[in-house]
């Protein structure tokens, strides 16, 4: 029951050479809905290539995330699976791919939730700019779709805006800008866990003062402290300060966060605490990863197995 593509092609979709063998389920990936959708169709014999040929040794049929599987084994397209299944429902879903796979069905599917397709899936493609990108096991393709996504949206980020939800000090000092920033030193709002970051505060005076410190703060969205700094701390002086003076600060350090989004609060104030110029939540980033990781700090653990081998 095997379904092969001989550099099948439609519009949109460039041509593709691979096969879903029996009793194997392959899984897409990518960006793409109408060429991932077209890949299916094209399994499930509802659309027909303009060029090269799509062959399968039993019927086919594409199934929508509505209608239920076939009870025989076949060829299956299966588009946005799980998109409308609660917990019961994917349960049985997984039951029934199983007991199809033990039959002998090939399976081409689709579905947004990586760790279903990791668990899933022998086999992943992944479609990119319409064609077929990579096929592999799906860690290794996963890991790929991810990075050049994560590099895509970094390249297409907006610049960090300052948008505080609360602003006061006595307005000895002004913050210009806060801005988070890549390793580089580019602005972007969107950091990768493990790699080096930093955090440039830029300061104008209205008014003498003797030794001002500037700090930062960051906090997951629902306020959890994660994170603070301040150039005391750090043993960076910036005075003595005059009226119209202006200074650049820039904080490095490595993202050890786990991937969600955060809060940047900054500060210009005096060492004992009285406020020049105090921006909370003045932007708001996300950090992204390749794997999924709980909690806040990424530690970047390893595990290995110890003792005997279990017979």
């Amino acid at each position: 029951m095997a379904l092969r593509f001989l550099a099948a092609a439609v519009d949109g979709l460039w041509p593709v050479t691979a096969e879903v063998p029996p009793g194997a389920v392959v899984g897409l990936v990518g960006e793409e809905t109408p060429a991932l959708l077209a890949l299916l169709e094209l399994a499930g014999g509802i659309l027909q290539p303009t060029q090269g040929a799509v062959e399968a040794t039993a019927p086919q049929r594409l199934c929508g995330p509505a209608e239920p599987l076939p009870d025989a084994a076949s060829v299956l397209a299966l588009p946005h699976l799980f998109s409308r299944s609660g917990f019961a429902g994917r349960i049985h879903l997984r039951a029934q791919l199983d007991r199809l796979r033990r039959s002998g069905a090939s399976i081409l599917l689709s579905c947004h939730e990586h760790d279903l397709l990791r668990s899933l899936c022998d086999e992943l493609w992944w479609i990119d700019n319409g064609r077929l990108a990579l096929r592999g096991a799906p860690a290794e393709v996963l890991a790929a779709y991810q990075s050049a996504s994560i590099e895509r949206l970094r390249a297409s980020s907006p610049d960090p805006v300052l948008a505080p939800s609360l602003r006061r000090g006595d307005g000895r000092a002004q913050l210009l800008a806060v801005e988070t920033l890549d390793a580089n030193l580019a602005p972007t709002v969107i950091w990768r866990s493990g790699e080096p970051v930093a955090v440039r505060l830029r300061i104008r005076f209205a008014a003498p003062v003797d030794d001002p410190v500037a700090g930062i703060m960051i906090r997951t969205r629902i306020g959890f402290e994660v994170f603070g700094t301040n150039t005391e701390l750090e043993n960076l002086p910036l005075g003595p300060c005059a009226p119209g003076d202006e200074r650049s600060i820039l904080f490095r350090f490595a993202c050890t966060l786990c991937p969600q989004e955060y809060t940047l609060t900054a500060a210009s104030h005096d060492r004992d605490g009285v406020w020049h110029d105090w921006m909370e939540d003045a932007v708001a980033f996300t950090v992204t990863d390749t794997r999924y990781t709980a909690g806040v700090a990424n530690l970047r653990a390893t595990a290995e197995r110890e003792g005997p081998p279990t017979p």
